[in-house]
């Protein structure tokens, strides 16, 4: 019988809504516009920049067997020493999406309990709805600047909370957290729920602007932190399917390596030389970005203040990536509604607030991702889009 994915989805999910992402977020890699501001990548690097002559002499002697399953010994090598942990305390996984998968696998059962703060990115919390966890979502105000509320996360917890996930800078807003309010968090869940476990998405904490340093990495704050990554955001190479997590408790180390071998094995051994290549290149390909990320958000900084009688705008930390707001006194519902449209209509794209359990009031705006020309078109149809309804 042919089942469609809607019947199949009424038959598995019951009354669930929300257990998977809005269909309309795979627009992003199935549906192309000519200004996609909804992208949150840096520019994406072609593969003839990785491909020198010792990385061609490399896949041509390369076996296309079974890896490790804890990643490539070099990979986590070179990740450890970026990260302030060790080798061993490194995982390899095929994107920072199947990190947060196989923690959640690792720490919840089904029934248990499991945080997420909002906005967020849609996997943190559709991972922990297919694996039937009671998840609280505890909501972040754009008025208050996105920054991490300490006590309203520390009163969503319980003794079966199982994991708190949190990330910084995050996505959508490009809003960093504090190390102290991250302690003062560590230091309430030891208080009401011991057994769970911070996981600290850090995926953008290398996008960062100019001249400015990134911070370093938190994997080492607590044992009871897990840190995940990839190279998808910063570096832009989302098409080489390779993340990481961190964890420097060696009984949840080996708990998250069998958890990746009996899903997983290994990972593609031909994406973990590529990925060897972009880490030893870092600064090389990370530089540019920078400076091309400073000069974006400076550009985008100065439209937000020409529109302010249209959008609030929480200017982010890092990332290249952040929230804006459509203002209540100048749009009502219908009108936000329409301002999507017109921006259709101008083959031009942001990603609405709903992406990422917000209103869609709010949308994120990628500003790393088009040459800044483009940019400043894309800039424009925004401002039409505002005044056309």
């Amino acid at each position: 019988m042919d089942v469609s994915l809607t019947a199949y989805q009424d038959l598995h999910d019951g009354d669930r809504p929300g257990r998977f992402p809005p269909a309309s977020m795979s627009d992003l890699v199935d549906r192309p516009v000519r200004y996609d501001l909804a992208e949150s990548t840096c520019p994406p690097l072609r593969l003839g920049e990785l491909l020198g002559p010792d990385v061609l002499t490399r896949l041509h002697t390369l076996e296309v067997g079974y890896g490790t399953s804890q990643g490539d010994p070099e990979l986590r090598a070179l990740i450890a020493a970026e990260t302030g942990v060790a080798p061993g305390e490194v995982l390899v996984t095929a994107g920072g999406i199947t990190a947060m998968f196989l923690l959640a696998l690792t720490v919840c059962r089904a029934g248990d309990e499991a945080v997420v703060t909002t906005p967020c990115f849609p996997p943190a919390r559709s991972v922990l709805d297919a694996l039937d966890c009671r998840v609280t979502a505890v909501p972040l105000r754009f008025g208050a600047g996105y920054r991490l509320d300490v006590d309203a996360v520390a009163a969503a917890l319980t003794p079966a909370t199982r994991l708190v996930s949190l990330a910084s800078p995050q996505n959508p807003s490009g809003v960093a957290f504090a190390e102290p309010d991250l302690r003062r968090l560590l230091d309430r869940m030891a208080a009401t729920a011991p057994r769970a476990v911070l996981l600290l998405d850090e995926t953008y904490r290398q996008t960062a602007y100019g001249d400015i340093a990134p911070p370093p990495s938190l994997g080492r704050l607590s044992p009871r932190v897990v840190t995940c990554s990839s190279l998808s955001k910063s570096h832009g190479a989302p098409g080489i399917r390779v993340g990481w997590l961190t964890a420097t408790d060696p009984q949840l180390y080996e708990a998250l390596r069998r958890a990746r071998f009996n899903t997983q094995i290994a990972g593609s051994g031909v994406d973990e030389l590529l990925a060897i290549e972009v880490l030893r290149r870092q600064e090389e390909i990370l530089e540019p970005r920078r400076t091309m990320l400073a000069a974006a958000l400076e550009t985008l900084t100065a439209w937000a203040d020409a529109h302010r009688d249209s959008v609030g705008f929480v200017r982010p930390d890092g990332g290249a990536l952040c929230c804006l707001r459509l203002r209540d006194d100048r749009y009502d519902d219908r009108a936000v509604r329409r301002f999507y449209a017109a921006l259709a209509e101008r083959d031009t794209r942001v990603a609405p607030g709903s992406w990422f359990g917000e209103d869609d009031r709010v949308f994120r705006l990628g500003f790393g991702h088009l040459p800044l020309p483009a940019f400043g078109n894309a800039l424009d149809r925004l401002a039409e889009a505002l005044s056309a309804v």
